[in-house]
């Protein structure tokens, strides 16, 4: 592999993947803070914090900034996540070094203007206003508060009015001055990039962020299981179906991901086929599962119409326990082939080969070479599938979520029932 790491004496981790045959390059920090390291008064202060970074500095005005990278032909930009908050560029060749003065320069000395503050406050307002007014968003708020109650897996990453009306300069100085440290940040560059000379530029540009590591946010509790079913005028109903599943760091988390590509990762998907092209019941379905650090949790997500609903979840049921029991060595050569081809499509953009590189050495201390993973994938067998498909349906205690109209939705109680898991 063409990947080089240097962990400098601050404890901040620079890799990069130099890809001899582009001219652009991809650059980014990484930090490992975001919406689950909260505390309730600071709820939404990740995202807030990430918008205000591209707000103006003590070197550049907010024009500035914009004006700097696009002058150059790159563009700019962020995105916070429960346990992430990136910054990132892209650029040509000869534009790194400003590239990586920028994106120092907003982190280190980001002036948190209070006519800008209050300006983006409101915009943030805006983002929840348009969040709550839109359905498939709506449901997977209530989703998450379900599985993760009274904890901030569970909360939005937007926060609430109340919560962003309270913030202050002093607020975002604090949080900022509490998490972003150099053992808890990655700088990843990918394309046409120079290991050395990242290094350097990183060195000089990023020498303020020392510390010790920040403190670990409080672990995981997945709930016990719960339903939410909210009754809207809407022409669709919106319906999702959640069980426990596996941390990033579970062995089996290659099987359960097969299991849920298989499920419904695609148009060849078991729930696509029967739900929407035999049946009719919908037009989108899909499965999915999202690991954390600590935690994870698969779901089934499925948009319908109000006379279709009491079709559709005993067909979403019949699908997921004949999944579970009968999985093909044709599906799962299917499925394994899917994840090596997005594996492998993810190695030819720059953008997403650093994204990879960063969480890698974040969750793991390291990146992954490209044959580990394969070998994982490839290791996967039909026995595995279903192992961790069964003790994924009888195990937990299923989480509904469902906004529209719903009246004709079954009871959780009749769906735990059904899956054989506790009521």
């Amino acid at each position: 592999m063409s990947v080089e790491i240097t962990k400098l004496p601050s404890g901040l981790t620079v890799v990069t993947d130099t890809m001899e045959h582009l001219q652009t390059a991809a650059l980014g920090v990484w930090t490992g803070v975001g919406g689950r390291d909260e505390k309730p008064d600071q709820h939404g202060m990740s995202h807030l914090l990430e918008h205000m970074a591209f707000k103006g500095t003590t070197r550049r005005t907010a024009q500035q900034i914009a004006e700097e990278i696009e002058a150059v032909g790159g563009d700019l930009n962020a995105a916070t996540s429960n346990e992430t908050t990136a910054y990132y560029a892209r650029v040509l060749k000869a534009d790194v070094a400003l590239g990586l003065d920028v994106l120092s320069d907003i982190l280190a000395n980001p002036s948190f203007d209070a006519e800008e503050l209050e300006r983006e406050k409101s915009v943030i307002e805006q983002e929840i206003g348009a969040a709550q007014d839109t359905p498939d968003d709506v449901v997977f708020e209530h989703l998450n508060e379900l599985c993760y109650p009274d904890q901030p897996l569970g909360r939005s990453l937007l926060g609430t009015p109340q919560t962003l009306a309270s913030f202050s300069r002093d607020n975002l100085y604090d949080y900022l001055s509490t998490h972003y440290h150099g053992p808890d940040m990655v700088v990843a560059a990918a394309g046409a990039v120079d290991h050395k000379q990242v290094v350097a530029e990183v060195e000089q540009r990023f020498g303020s962020f020392v510390g010790t590591p920040a403190p670990k946010p409080v672990p995981a509790m997945f709930g016990k299981g719960g339903s939410r079913v909210i009754h809207r005028d809407l022409e669709q109903a919106h319906l999702t179906l959640a069980l426990e599943g596996v941390p990033q760091s579970d062995l089996s988390l290659y099987s359960l991901q097969v299991f849920t590509n298989t499920l419904g990762g695609g148009m060849s998907s078991r729930l696509f086929q029967e739900v929407r092209e035999k049946r009719g019941l919908c037009y989108s379905i899909y499965a999915f599962h999202w690991s954390f650090a600590d935690s994870g949790l698969m779901a089934i997500s499925a948009a319908t119409g109000e006379g279709k609903v009491a079709d559709l979840m005993p067909v979403i049921l019949g699908e997921l326990e004949r999944a579970a029991g009968d999985i093909s060595e044709k599906e799962l050569a299917r499925a394994r082939a899917q994840m090596r081809a997005g594996l492998l499509m993810a190695l030819e953009s720059p953008s997403a080969r650093a994204g990879q590189l960063a969480r890698q050495l974040q969750l793991y201390g390291r990146p992954l070479e490209l044959h580990e993973i394969v070998e994982r994938i490839d290791s996967v067998d039909v026995a595995a599938v279903r192992r961790v498909a069964q003790e994924i349906l009888t195990q937990a205690s299923p989480t509904i979520a469902a906004i529209g109209p719903v009246d004709k939705l079954l009871t959780r109680d009749r769906i735990a029932k059904r899956l054989g898991a506790p009521h």
